[in-house]
């Protein structure tokens, strides 16, 4: 089960950091929060993975940890506000730039404004 869950936040993490060095902003923002998703998953496996444990304490001998849980639902909401301030970012930067490049170059207009020049 290990293998399987550690396999799946290393897929998280690598499509993620491939997505991030494209050049434009909808892969950028996917990229962040494939990302994300991969820090939750492994948030939540620093808590062990145990089934069938009582998650109140009292209920039975062993009992589920729920910091990585509370760390995992802090960290949804603060990964939904990062994604929804990132593609603000990203529509704000279409609108001025009137391109989606991350670095805001046109390749294209670059060679148009050199051959007018000449």
């Amino acid at each position: 089960m290990e293998i399987l869950y550690a396999g799946c936040v290393g897929i998280l993490v690598t499509c993620g950091i491939f997505l991030m060095l494209r050049a434009r902003t909808f892969p950028v923002v996917l990229g962040l929060t494939m990302m994300s998703y991969a820090v939750n998953l492994f948030l939540f496996a620093s808590g062990r993975l145990n089934s069938n444990q009582a998650t109140i304490l009292g209920q039975s001998i062993q009992y589920a940890d729920p910091l990585p849980q509370a760390l995992v639902l802090t960290a949804i909401v603060i990964g939904f506000a990062m994604t929804a301030f990132v593609v603000i970012l990203s529509i704000r930067g279409r609108a001025d730039l009137g391109n989606d490049h991350v670095d805001g170059i046109i390749p294209n207009k670059n060679k148009e404004s050199q051959r007018e020049s000449r």
